[in-house]
């Protein structure tokens, strides 16, 4: 503990990983209990281990750090005194042997009688630690959890890759299905014996101006594509008109502005089906087209 009676931060990291001596670790425990600044320090340090060991690779130890583990394996003995006499040794009354009975030999306890002290000495082990398996067990722990953090974020990683693959493929494919059910509509109504085909025509004026739509009423699939076009203000649009053969009022069929050499389309716009036509018309509409038609109608066809 520091001077304010906390416990240290490289204590309490030997705590989390279980490397505190018996009597150690007992007080730390207690302390914490009673010490909710210690209790805050010592989650944090779990989470940084937590997050070490999702994170680190896994390495063989390095050399110094096996040289210092065997040098706690081979530990040195050390020399205790031990007092002179746990109990004097009675003398044996006169004339009789007075050699105490230790293997046959005369004096005190591995000393020499003739000094009358007891200088002797017990080779003895080091106080009692925690094995060497104690402290290996837990880094064990953390290598495993390192190893198995590692492979499960290769398996995250390759799902997460498949599945973005697969949602790409299921995108493709779907634009792909659009696409061709369009070109398959396109087709259809270009080629099928009951369209009717009118080429359209600048109103009483010389045809140079022209227009051809090809309009399948059932369906109401309505392919439209002009030439010979004037171009119009920025604020101006052609409108293309479908008039029914029942006498409704015209319908609006798309708009369209010319490029640079006159030419211009509508293909496919949103149509009700079953509209039959009597003509088609092309009006002039401001930006953004019109819902009646807008006096005078430039081009014409039926």
């Amino acid at each position: 503990m520091n001077a304010t009676r906390h416990i240290e931060q490289e204590d309490l990291a030997l705590y989390a990983m279980q490397l505190l001596p018996n009597d150690e670790a007992a007080a730390t425990q207690q302390h914490i209990a009673e010490c909710e600044a210690c209790r805050r320090e010592l989650a944090a340090v779990r989470a940084d281990l937590g997050l070490y060991a999702q994170t680190v690779d896994l390495h063989a130890a390095p050399a110094q750090a096996r040289e210092r583990l065997l040098k706690q394996i081979v530990k040195e003995k050390k020399i205790v005194p031990i007092s002179a006499a746990t109990a004097p040794v009675a003398a044996a009354p006169s004339g009789e042997n007075s050699a105490p009975q230790f293997g046959g030999t005369t004096g005190s306890l591995f000393g020499s009688a003739a000094t009358g002290t007891s200088a002797s000495y017990l080779l003895e082990d080091d106080p009692p630690r925690r094995s060497i398996a104690a402290r290996i067990l837990p880094w064990i722990g953390w290598a495993a959890a390192a190893g198995f953090a590692v492979t499960a974020g290769n398996f995250y990683h390759q799902r997460e890759t498949l599945r973005t693959a697969i949602t790409q493929q299921s995108v493709d494919v779907a634009r792909l299905t659009a696409d061709a059910s369009a070109a398959r509509q396109i087709m259809d109504t270009m080629t099928d014996s009951s369209a009717l085909r009118v080429t359209l025509n600048r109103a009483q004026t010389a045809p140079v101006p022209q227009g051809r739509a090809t309009y399948i009423a059932d369906k109401g699939s309505l392919i439209f594509l002009a030439s010979n076009m004037e171009p119009l203000q920025p604020s101006k649009t052609y409108e293309l008109w479908i008039i029914p053969a029942d006498g409704r009022d015209p319908v609006p069929a798309g708009t369209f502005r010319p490029d640079e050499r006159g030419n211009a389309s509508v293909i496919m716009p949103p149509l009700p089906k079953g509209i039959p036509a009597k003509a088609f018309g092309v009006t002039v509409e401001d930006q953004g087209g019109s819902q009646t038609p807008t006096l005078p109608i430039i081009m014409v066809g039926a």
